[in-house]
């Protein structure tokens, strides 16, 4: 896999840092991407793609891509709107995109404003709360975990997220009136720094997990869509928030290795199964 070249691109209210490994004219594109999860979550992934040039990047006000319009929440339509800017400006035609979790909502915003863009989407555990059964106690939940970044700070929050993220099953009607998990039990730091600028907690997550897709649109390019779940974690809210979007399309979800992150390797200190999820991934993507 060729080492990645780091490009930059100006967009409306952001500055977008992209990298390419291999050559945009000779090979397949395939643009990996998350939310908010950056560049830096891929390069296992990218590495058993070797006969295709891949594409990854840092969302807006994530990592290396700055924001010039201030700070303040962000929608799916708003990442979705990056991501077809920077399809275009690579100049290659449509693209297959392999999306994860938040990126996996973008994608599929994506998918239902440019199909013209994308070959195909694989949608990889899209957490779209607004859409499952329990979705009323789902976005309470993931209200309270905004309100307590904004009142008590990044370990309080995360704490909460984690703690939903993981849970198995649909979220009980009183969910938020159960004691809240203590930060320190997953190493979260416990006092607040006063910093309200992350972008999960503060610029991603109510818009992300609340957003509907527009499915008119995307019931004319159902035959462009995929969506995974992992075999460990069909039963929590990313999972079943993709299970959805499949239901609603008349879709079958793709069954991947692991977890939601199963694609990762040591990236972040908890690898999933890299090698099998790129295996199922290239099935999927030639359509077996």
């Amino acid at each position: 896999m060729p080492d990645p070249v780091t490009r930059t691109l100006d967009v409306p209210g952001a500055v977008l840092s992209y990298d390419v490994r291999g050559d945009l004219q000779d090979r397949p594109v395939l643009l990996m991407i998350g939310s908010p999860m950056g560049a830096s979550g891929f390069p296992t992934l990218a590495s058993h793609f070797t006969d295709r040039t891949v594409v990854t990047y840092d969302p807006r006000g994530v990592e290396r891509s700055t924001r010039t319009d201030g700070s303040g929440e962000l929608s799916p339509d708003d990442h979705a709107a990056d991501l077809a800017t920077l399809i275009e400006s690579l100049d290659v035609g449509p693209v297959d995109v392999f999306a994860s979790s938040g990126g996996a909502v973008n994608a599929i915003a994506l998918l239902a404003r440019r199909p013209d863009l994308v070959n195909k989407v694989i949608a990889h555990e899209p957490p779209l709360a607004s859409l499952v059964p329990d979705s009323e106690a789902a976005l309470k939940a993931c209200e309270d975990i905004h309100q307590t970044y904004q009142r008590d700070g990044m370990g309080p929050a995360m704490a909460k997220f984690i703690s939903i993220v993981s849970y198995e099953g649909e979220i009980p009607a009183d969910y938020t009136d159960q004691p809240a998990p203590d930060p320190a039990m997953f190493g979260l730091p416990t006092e607040d720094d006063g910093s309200r600028d992350d972008a999960l907690l503060g610029q991603n997550l109510r818009r992300c997990t609340s957003y509907l897709p527009d499915f008119d649109a995307l019931g004319r390019s159902a035959g462009q869509l995929v969506i995974g779940v992992g075999e460990e974690s069909a039963n929590q809210l990313a999972a079943r928030g993709g299970k959805a979007v499949a239901e609603r399309l008349g879709l079958t979800p793709e069954v991947f290795p692991s977890n939601h992150g199963g694609f990762l390797g040591d990236e972040y200190g908890m690898p999933g199964q890299p090698a099998e999820f790129a295996v199922k991934l290239r099935e999927v993507l030639a359509g077996r």
